[in-house]
């Protein structure tokens, strides 16, 4: 079913997993379609409550395969526009579907890996990690999301110093600039992910939606407007079950189970 991306699901936790290790996890066309597919597949998937993007080998990703990139030839252009297109459709689905994506880079992250790190809701990397644009090192502009996500996080001047220099910078630089939400060693990579995932599909998820959905378009909206957005979303969300296990689990002092419901 799959061969460049892995997923498998543990109970209520889907794993999509970068599978080329051998390559970076560089991202060729067959691979962002099977990530499209993973994307999908989660999304769809009702008993699926959190989903973990990282990566095989000592890699996250180093961005477009340029085997492959030389292999087309004259035809660049278009075969960029493809890949760039189905890669897109996969993020934006990761980053629209209903429950929470947790980021865990394990490595290098380059280029549109560099992309696909800052599209988690959490992202935990290893302090051994490192991050860099690396488009203009090829003569090329960036995609897959990065001149949207970086200044939204960092801030415009910044965002333009690092995309324009093709500033290198190591997971604690990444952390002070707001590209992660934390860092861990090697050694505790592993058990702080399962730790932070475990703790993201035990929220209630129809209020982790609303949350995804309205930081997403909070840049783009007039004050009143997104005043009216957290009003609907609020009410909406008022109405499912999760929120009368929250407020019942308040008054009798005791944690909630939102997965019971």
């Amino acid at each position: 079913m799959y061969k460049y991306v892995l997923v498998t699901v543990e109970k209520d936790i889907a794993y999509i997993k970068l599978n080329r290790p051998k390559n970076g996890n560089a991202i060729t066309l067959n691979l962002a379609k099977e990530l499209l597919k993973a994307a999908i597949y989660c999304d769809q998937n009702k008993f699926i409550r959190c989903v973990v993007l990282s990566a095989e080998g000592r890699f996250f990703c180093t961005g477009g395969d340029l085997d492959e990139f030389q292999a087309v030839g004259e035809n660049i252009s278009e075969f960029l526009s493809e890949l760039a297109g189905i890669l897109h459709l996969a993020i934006s689905r990761l980053i629209r579907m209903n429950k929470p994506l947790l980021v865990a880079v394990n490595g290098t992250a380059a280029g549109a890996g560099m992309s696909l790190s800052l599209i988690g809701d959490i992202v935990i990397a290893k302090d051994s990690a490192q991050f860099c644009p690396a488009y203009t090192g090829i003569g090329l502009s960036p995609d897959a999301g990065l001149t949207w996500y970086l200044p939204k996080i960092v801030g415009l001047r910044r965002a333009q110093e690092i995309l324009m220099t093709n500033k290198k910078m190591s997971a604690n630089t990444a952390l002070e600039y707001g590209l992660l939400t934390m860092i861990f060693s090697d050694a505790d990579f592993e058990q702080r992910v399962k730790e932070n995932v475990t703790l993201l599909a035990n929220q209630p998820l129809p209020a982790l939606n609303s949350i995804r959905q309205l930081l997403l378009s909070s840049h783009q909206n007039s004050l009143e407007t997104h005043l009216e957005l957290e009003a609907q979303a609020i009410s909406a969300v008022s109405v499912d079950a999760t929120v009368k296990e929250g407020v019942t689990a308040f008054l009798e002092k005791r944690r909630p189970d939102f997965k019971k419901v």
